[in-house]
C-alpha cells in the first residue's frame, strides 16, 4: 500500500477535524443525547434499609433518630402517608396537599420570605396556621397623600397592600425520580433553546399560533428539575427538602424545619448520612412508571397529543429519558386579570410604598414546572393544588401559556377528546411498585 503524500495525510487530518466538527455542532445543537438504558441502582440491603425508614411512622424522641425525631412541625409522620398512589412511591390526594407561602417586602423589612405551613406540631403553642401566618405578616395599610405644589395640590391614595400569597400543594409520585436525576442541564438548555429558535422561525413566516416557551429555573446547584417550582436541581436536595419540611426530620445537609413562632435550639440532624443514603438509595431506584399497550383509540389519542400542541411542553423523551413527557420549563397555566380586576396572582407592592417586586429569581405565583406526565393515569387528581379531578378537567383548566392547547382541545370532535383521555389512560404507574406494607400508615400518619 503506498503511502500518503503529505499533503494527502494533512488533507485526511482537515478532514477528519472538520467530520469530528460537524458531529460535534450537531450533538450540541440538536441531539437530546443517547438514551439512558440503565438506571440508578444500589445495594439490595441499603434499598431495604431505605424502604424501612420511607415506611417507618416517626414519633418525638423516635428511638432511630439521632435528633428530636418528628417534629417540632410536620405534615405527616410517614414517607408513605403521603406517597401511595399506585403503590409506595406514588403521589398523594388532596387531604395530603400542603401550603406554601410567600411575603413580599414590607416597610421596615426588605425581606422576600417563602415557607410551608405545618398542618401539625409536636408542642401546641407551635400550631402553624394561615392566621398565625397573617398576624406575622399583617397587611399594610393604605392612606392618602398630597403632593404638589399650595397652588395645585394633588390628592393620592396608596391602596391596602396585602403582603402574604398562599397556595395548596399537591403531592407528586416519587416514580422514576432516580431517571429524572439523570437528566442533563444541558438537555433542557437545548431544548429550551431549540424551542426559541423554531418559534421565531414560525414568527418570521408570520405564523404567531404558538405556545409560548417557558423559561428554566436557574438554582444555586443547577438547573431546578423537582418540585412544582422548579426549586430543586437534585433528586438528593429535593428529598432532604421534604425530610425537613414534611417530617421535620433534619438530615446531614439540611435543617428540621423550624415553626413560624418560637424559638427552637439547634439539634442533631434526625438521620444520620448512613440512613440518609439508604433513603435514598430505595427513592432513586423505584421503578419508571411505563406506557401499557393501547387499542387503536390510544394510539390516535397519542397523534392528537402532539397535533394539538401538549406535547411541546410535554416532551415525551428528553435527555436520554424515554417517555417522561416534560421539558422541566416553567410555564403561566393562568390568564392574568383584565386591567383594573383584582390582584390575585401576586401583584406587585404600590409602587408609593416604593418596595422592592418579587426577585427575578423567583417563580410568579401562577407559574408552575412542567409535570412529568409518565404514570398520570394513576396519579388523580390534578394540577399543582389537586383542583382537577379528571385528566379532561386538567386539560379544560390550562390557561395561560397553555390557552391555545386546551382551546383547541375543546374544539375536537368528541370522538377526538375521548381519544386523548384514552392514550393519557396508558402512561401507567409502574407495575413492579413495591405495595404498602401497612396499608393503614396512609391515614395513620396524618393524625
Amino acid at each position: 500500500m503506498r503511502s500518503l503524500s503529505l499533503a494527502g495525510q494533512r488533507r485526511l487530518v482537515y478532514l477528519a477535524v472538520l467530520g469530528f466538527a460537524t458531529v460535534g455542532t450537531y450533538w450540541g445543537f440538536f441531539s437530546d443525547g443517547l438514551p439512558i438504558l440503565r438506571g440508578p441502582t444500589a445495594r439490595a440491603s441499603e434499598v431495604a434499609q431505605g424502604r424501612e425508614l420511607f415506611e417507618h411512622e416517626w414519633a418525638p424522641n423516635d428511638p432511630l433518630a439521632h435528633g428530636d425525631g418528628l417534629g417540632p412541625v410536620f405534615n405527616a409522620k410517614s414517607c408513605a402517608s403521603c406517597h401511595f398512589q399506585g403503590g409506595l412511591g406514588g403521589g398523594g390526594a388532596n387531604e395530603h396537599n400542603a401550603v406554601s407561602f410567600e411575603v413580599f417586602p414590607r416597610p421596615g423589612d426588605l425581606t422576600f420570605v417563602t415557607g410551608n405551613l405545618h398542618n401539625f406540631s409536636t408542642d401546641p403553642a407551635s400550631k402553624e396556621t394561615e392566621k398565625k401566618l397573617r398576624e406575622l405578616y399583617p397587611v399594610v395599610k393604605g392612606r392618602t397623600i398630597q403632593t404638589g405644589t399650595q397652588n395645585c395640590r394633588m390628592t393620592t391614595t396608596i391602596p391596602d397592600f396585602d403582603p402574604v400569597r398562599t397556595e395548596s400543594i399537591q403531592t407528586t409520585a416519587l416514580f422514576g425520580a432516580g431517571w429524572i436525576d439523570l437528566i442533563s442541564d444541558r438537555a433542557i438548555l437545548r431544548n429550551e433553546r431549540n424551542r426559541g429558535l423554531r418559534t421565531a422561525a414560525k414568527e418570521m413566516s408570520l405564523d404567531f399560533d404558538n405556545i409560548p416557551v417557558g423559561r428554566v429555573r436557574r438554582v444555586a446547584s443547577g438547573i431546578g428539575k423537582f418540585g412544582w417550582k422548579a426549586q430543586f436541581a437534585t433528586l438528593e436536595e429535593f428529598v432532604a427538602a421534604a425530610c425537613a419540611n414534611e417530617l421535620g426530620l433534619g438530615t446531614p445537609s439540611t435543617e428540621q424545619a423550624k415553626p413560624l413562632v418560637g424559638a427552637t435550639s439547634g439539634t442533631t440532624p434526625d438521620l444520620d448520612k448512613k440512613q440518609f443514603r439508604s433513603l435514598m438509595a430505595f427513592i432513586k431506584t423505584l421503578p419508571k412508571p411505563i406506557a401499557v399497550g393501547g387499542d387503536a383509540t390510544a394510539a390516535h389519542g397519542k397523534e392528537l397529543f402532539t397535533t394539538i400542541g401538549c406535547a411541546v411542553c410535554h416532551v415525551p423523551d428528553i435527555g436520554g429519558v424515554k417517555g417522561v413527557f416534560s421539558d422541566f420549563l416553567l410555564y403561566t397555566l393562568d390568564d392574568p386579570p383584565p386591567p383594573g380586576g383584582s390582584a390575585e396572582y401576586g401583584a406587585p407592592p404600590p409602587p408609593e410604598l416604593k418596595l422592592p417586586d418579587r426577585p427575578d429569581s423567583e417563580p410568579k405565583p401562577n407559574e408552575w414546572k412542567t409535570p412529568a406526565l409518565w404514570g398520570v393515569a394513576d396519579s388523580a387528581p390534578y394540577l399543582h393544588d389537586g383542583s382537577a379531578a379528571t385528566l379532561r378537567d386538567a386539560i379544560k383548566k390550562h390557561r395561560g401559556d397553555a390557552k391555545s392547547v386546551s382551546e383547541k382541545y375543546k374544539i375536537l370532535a368528541p370522538d377526538d377528546q375521548a381519544a386523548v383521555l384514552a392514550f393519557l389512560g396508558t402512561l401507567k404507574a409502574p407495575p413492579d411498585a413495591p405495595l404498602l406494607s401497612n396499608p393503614g400508615v396512609t391515614k395513620l400518619g396524618r393524625k
